[in-house]
């Protein structure tokens, strides 16, 4: 039964090219079939949605986000060790995090989870200080997940193909440097991501043994290889998480990741430029409360 306890909903109206609001009347709907006690807000940017977020919390309430990932993760990042909860509706058109934590698509399933789901402790990642819940990248990725920001005519999981597409065109090898837990590595190629989930980019299981609550992140990265084979043999497996299988994809665990680079490369996390290289990230063990499916904390793929 659901907990009684009120539930703040902020919704972001722009995201998913304006999915959120569109599919905001359904989400009343279903909140009020499953006897939800709710209350709405608009929010008009990130700082406002987080500043609600800690209002929210303090006053005991369970902060639910519908919107993309951009600001599941800055509100997640700032319930950090406050004992508030976080709560996810499908609204963006990513919607990572939620299909992580196998929260359905369909927003009826997806308030039912919230009415009736358990509150569990997952990790959370910090590059440079700035918090994320999903996965950090850079390189390749930061000029694709530019073009995927800037696109405004191609919706839903299209987009990252489509970006990916554009980036790949223009794109130059670069040499990297990471160095986990003290230990380097260098290689020449296309991009690191230090995944504290498994997908990003609208369902691209880039990580996919990773998870969301083991103090860990798995760190991935693309050695080179030619645009044709990376176009049309690895990045279709990313969909399914085999591309890890391929000689040119390396993968390493740690709790503390530095990136650097021969070349300016912006850091992108659940869909937002949150720094710049060279980096540093860490992760925050079991720093936030979520309410998720029972099970796994990790959905199908």
């Amino acid at each position: 039964m659901p907990s009684g306890k009120r539930h703040l909903l902020l919704v972001n109206p722009s995201a998913g090219g304006g999915r959120a609001r569109e599919l905001l009347p359904v989400a009343e709907r279903a909140l009020e079939a499953q006897g939800v006690d709710y209350h709405v807000v608009l929010t008009t940017g990130l700082e406002h949605g987080c500043v609600e977020a800690r209002m929210a919390a303090g006053a005991g309430e369970v902060v639910v986000v519908m919107s993309g990932d951009g600001l599941v993760g800055q509100v997640g990042g700032t319930l950090v060790n406050t004992g508030g909860a976080l709560g996810v509706l499908p609204g963006g058109r990513g919607n990572d995090f939620a299909r992580v934590l196998g929260i359905p698509d369909d927003l009826d399933e997806a308030v039912a989870v919230l009415a009736r789901g358990e509150t569990r402790e997952v990790d959370v990642g910090e590059v440079n200080g700035r918090r994320f819940l999903g996965i950090a990248s850079c390189g390749f990725d930061s000029d694709a997940n530019r073009i995927a920001n800037e696109a405004r005519l191609v919706r839903g999981q299209a987009v990252y193909i489509y970006a990916a597409v554009r980036a790949l065109a223009e794109w130059k090898p670069a040499g990297f440097t990471i160095t986990l837990e003290g230990e380097r590595a260098a290689f020449g190629g296309y991009g690191v991501a230090v995944a504290n989930s498994r997908a990003y980019g609208g369902g691209m299981f880039v990580a996919p043994d990773a998870e969301l609550d083991d103090g860990m992140f798995d760190v991935v990265w693309l050695e080179r290889i030619g645009k044709l084979r990376f176009l049309t043999k690895l990045l279709p497996k990313v969909f399914k998480g085999t591309h890890v299988n391929e000689p040119s994809v390396k993968v390493r665990r740690a709790g503390e990741v530095r990136v650097e680079a021969d070349r300016p490369f912006a850091v992108y996390a659940d869909g937002d430029h949150l720094a710049d290289l060279p980096a540093t990230l860490r992760v925050l063990p079991r720093a936030l409360r979520v309410v998720a499916p029972p099970g796994p904390l990790a959905g199908p793929r």
